[in-house]
């Protein structure tokens, strides 16, 4: 059975990125509309083909994209969880504020990926064991962790700095983090995006686990009756997603150094989700890579700094965001009903 299992694995990576299927898939159509959207801006405005606006793109969509990153791993296994942003909010506050207890960089980190991680934990065992919906349970957590995070805080604003209490060396290696540049160029944010989405292509497409993720979100009952352990599978992609979210916490405070624990992250999750699904996730489990997450992150993330370079109201940039959500979904409900 193992060994079946890892054959499945290799030709379900195989067969996802062959060049015939790449034509065929949902996420040359996503790729096609991000081109167009790109050629639009780049004649509607003067300043969006620039190499400064650029990098700044995709340093805007890289939280957002370590954290779809995590939710594509949750969506494929055919769960959903909505408690990514009291979870970024919370694993991000509480490692500034060992930061600012004068913790060393790297155990402060750790501490804040192992909370994201346990958070990930209890969702999924709410969601397996607990034979509570998804939805539900991590709607639920939501509430949780976010009041978690203002007791934790007690309502005050966590700043990190000397002033408080930081050393000068870690706050000068946590603000790079954030706000430094590879080369003098690339921000940081970007290249953790980059190695984070690269891993998980990895598992996704080239390891047993990624295999069973696939197979679980794809039919549940048939992946118990091949030996595999679905609601270990369910658990390990919720505390991917936990761990993920809090590392794009940390670097948000990384980057501005300053969090409410009322206000960062609220609505985070909505934003998340639609990247994911924008990007060919389905709803419905089985379904999703981490090529069409990249291109359904830069999607939000182009038609944002696009609308913000038209000059187009913020009220109405959030109405055009819900509508391309709808969209997504009314697609993916489309397809799934047509390939019934």
């Amino acid at each position: 059975m193992v060994d079946a299992v890892r054959a499945g694995a290799r030709a379900s990576g195989t067969s996802r990125f062959s060049p015939s299927r790449l034509l065929r898939a949902r996420e040359a159509g996503v790729f096609i509309a991000l081109l167009v959207l790109c050629l639009f801006l780049s004649f509607a405005t003067e300043g969006f083909l620039t190499s400064l606006n650029l990098f700044n793109v995709g340093r805007q969509v890289s939280l957002l994209g370590i954290m779809a990153v995590g939710m594509t791993f949750v969506l494929i296994a055919g769960e959903v969880d909505l408690s990514v942003g009291s979870t970024y909010a919370f694993a991000g506050l509480a490692t500034g504020m060992l930061i600012v207890d004068g913790w060393p960089l790297v155990p402060a980190l750790g501490v804040g990926v192992l909370a994201g991680m346990a958070i990930g934990l209890v969702n999924g065992l709410l969601a397996t064991h607990g034979r509570l919906p998804s939805l539900i349970a991590t709607l639920g957590m939501l509430s949780i962790v976010r009041g978690a995070a203002l007791i934790l805080t007690n309502g005050q604003p966590v700043t990190v700095n000397v002033r408080n209490g930081a050393l000068p060396a870690v706050l000068d290696a946590f603000s790079y983090m954030g706000q430094g540049y590879l080369f003098g160029v690339v921000p940081m944010q970007l290249v953790f995006f980059a190695l984070v989405a690269a891993i998980a292509w990895f598992v996704l497409s080239c390891t047993n686990f990624g295999f069973r993720v696939f197979a679980v979100g794809g039919s549940a009952k048939a992946a118990r009756v091949s030996g595999i352990r679905v609601d270990a599978v369910k658990i390990s992609a919720f505390v991917v997603m936990g761990a993920l979210a809090a590392f794009a916490g940390i670097l948000s405070l990384a980057f501005l150094p300053s969090g409410q624990a009322g206000r960062t992250g609220l609505g985070l999750e909505l934003d998340v989700i639609a990247a994911t699904i924008v990007g060919g996730a389905s709803l419905s489990g089985g379904e999703g890579t981490i090529l069409g997450t990249i291109l359904g992150v830069l999607i939000i993330g182009v038609m944002r700094n696009g609308l913000v370079l038209l000059g187009v109201s913020p009220f109405v940039q959030e109405l055009l965001i819900g509508l391309v959500i709808i969209i997504a979904v009314g697609i993916d409900k489309w397809t799934t009903r047509r390939a019934g």
